[in-house]
């Protein structure tokens, strides 16, 4: 049941620190304009938006399972965090988002960006929040 709990409490809390980290305090605007340009630049700007993001997440994870007498151990820990970053890096360069869309028959919506949407950023957001209940699962199970 301890397991299921943590889990429970990891995917909530890396669900609301991905929206605080990445729209708040996790990234600045050149940080997303840059983010995936190609060379230097742009992963530059990734790396430090990284940083800043996973920053957030370890100071949110770490109170609420302080705060609620949880624990991860020590490779689950790192294997989350893993996950988390190489799959955030993944979508924020933006072409492998483009190419899954495409690929699923759902270019059209990559291309949208109409009347408030924008299907490059709802998918890149959907793809985020299932990448975190992928790295929760990994930190749960190790």
């Amino acid at each position: 049941m301890t397991a299921a709990v943590t889990f429970a409490v990891l995917v909530v809390t890396l669900s609301l620190g991905h929206k605080l980290a990445d729209h708040v305090l996790g990234q600045t605007d050149a940080q997303a304009r840059l983010k995936s340009t190609p060379g230097r630049v742009g992963w530059a700007a990734l790396a430090r938006h990284l940083v800043a993001y996973h920053a957030v997440l370890v100071v949110m994870v770490t109170i609420a399972l302080v705060a609620l007498g949880l624990r991860l151990s020590v490779p689950g820990c790192a294997a989350g965090l893993a996950v988390s970053m190489f799959s955030h890096a993944l979508w924020d360069r933006r072409r492998a988002v483009r190419c899954l869309l495409v690929r699923t028959g759902s270019g059209e919506f990559a291309d949208l960006a109409d009347h408030g949407l924008n299907g490059m950023y709802l998918a890149d957001q959907a793809l985020h929040g299932v990448s975190l209940w992928v790295a929760a699962l990994v930190a749960v199970l190790l």
